[in-house]
């Protein structure tokens, strides 16, 4: 049976074997999590999320923040939008990069 997290995903056997080595890093991670709680909706939280990892040109964190923005609810032109907005900052060559690490992951 997979272990799930909060929010009944699969937890990835690389998280477990980090969090059994450094426990203190995962409370602190789920303290991390709770700064999430606030007056934003989960869509926009995911769609801000998103641009987090887009603006950090991070593909991995990309690929989980689509996929969650999905879960709540945001739309592939929601999420495509998020990276228009970011071309400004992080530059037409990081928007295209990100914009295809948007797009590869299925709905």
């Amino acid at each position: 049976m997979t272990e799930k997290n909060s929010n009944g995903q699969g937890v990835p056997d690389a998280y477990k074997v980090f969090a059994e080595r450094f426990p203190e890093l995962e409370q602190a991670w789920d303290l991390c999590r709770k700064a999430e709680r606030g007056v934003l909706n989960v869509k926009t939280l995911r769609l801000l999320k998103l641009a987090i990892a887009v603006a950090r040109e991070a593909e991995g964190a990309t690929h989980s923040a689509v996929r969650k923005a999905r879960r709540a609810g945001a739309s592939r032109e929601d999420m495509e939008q998020v990276v228009a907005v970011a071309a400004s900052t992080i530059g037409f060559p990081a928007a295209v990069k990100a914009f295809r690490w948007v797009t590869e992951v299925g709905d």
